[in-house]
């Protein structure tokens, strides 16, 4: 068994090969079962947790354990705010094959599933993104989105402007041909945005969903709480709505579960999760004028498939 680092991982990675494994990864049979968060104290605010997540396919046995600390980076600057670790088996023997850097692969995968997810609910012509969100998984979401529409403007929103500059540095110096700034009114740019990709700890609504124009694509990743989310009850209820995976996100999504607890929206009225996107077995988007919300709270398969690839990659060059 062999320990790979986040350096590996970033090196072996990248948008274009990643979203195109998904896909095939998420038409094919594959275990699942729900995902396990347990809060590590009910009375705390915060909301620290700890995390397991089990799955298998054809290849590759893999169990994700994170946690989940998001008042670390206040305490301590060298602190993040979640830790993880992805353990994989062979899965025609049972034997332990690596033990790979989770943290790193859950910025990658998480930011390739909601491009995944824009590319069959995105408009065709989508060209402008506003990301919501400062934290290290912000560029992430931009690059991985920019890579499978024709994005020519990127808006970076978050309510500390320093590090929002900063996320604009880090898109700019990986995409140079994309026009990127740091934005401080959402009511300005969320009515001119194609795609807006949210991933945020706020606890409430980021926006008022009247700003939000016909046919646009919204996308929600910051929130695994039952009781926060970073939509209004309204953008749901007017939005064709598509989760990651409806095990877990009918568990965890407040974005989800608050209009049901209004007695606004049923459960029912999803359209459908990623894997039957990626079958065939549903239609995405129908028309230019539809407004499209997909909400994640992230899938142990989408871990699983990014630890095989690294893995993969490092065996090939050996």
């Amino acid at each position: 068994m062999i320990i790979i680092d986040a350096v590996a991982v970033h090196n072996a990675l990248n948008f274009p090969a990643l979203i195109s494994e998904l896909r095939d990864t998420f038409s094919k049979p594959a275990g699942m079962p729900q995902r396990q968060v347990f809060s590590l104290d009910e009375d705390n605010s915060h909301s620290d947790a700890f995390a397991v997540l089990p799955s298998w396919n054809d290849k590759t046995i893999a169990v994700k354990a994170f946690t989940y600390f998001p008042e670390n980076p206040k305490k301590n600057s060298e602190l993040a705010s979640l830790y993880s670790k992805i353990m994989i088996f062979d899965r025609k023997t049972g034997v332990p094959q690596a033990l790979v850097d989770g943290t790193s692969v859950t910025y990658w995968r998480t930011a390739a599933i909601s491009a995944l997810g824009s590319d069959y609910l995105a408009r065709k012509d989508a060209s402008t993104l506003l990301v919501c969100g400062t934290g290290r998984l912000a560029s992430y979401m931009a690059l991985a989105h920019a890579s499978i529409r024709p994005i020519t403007k990127i808006f970076i929103w978050g309510r500390d402007i320093e590090k929002a500059q900063k996320t604009v540095e880090v898109i700019k110096k990986a995409r140079s041909d994309i026009q990127v700034s740091s934005c401080q009114s959402l009511k300005e740019i969320v009515p001119i945005a194609d795609i807006i990709s949210c991933a945020t700890g706020s606890p409430e609504p980021l926006f008022n969903s009247d700003w939000v124009k016909p046919g646009t694509h919204t996308d929600f990743v910051g929130n695994h709480n039952h009781d926060r989310r970073e939509c209004d009850s309204q953008l749901i209820l007017k939005s064709s709505v598509y989760v990651d995976s409806k095990i877990n996100v009918f568990a965890e999504a407040g974005e989800i579960l608050i209009p049901i607890s209004e007695g606004l929206y049923q459960l029912d009225s999803v359209k459908g999760e990623l894997a039957q996107l990626c079958k065939g077995e549903i239609t995405g988007r129908t028309n230019n004028q539809e407004i499209t919300v997909f909400k994640t709270v992230g899938t142990a398969l989408a871990d699983l498939l990014g630890a095989q690839l690294v893995y993969s990659h490092i065996q090939s060059t050996r």
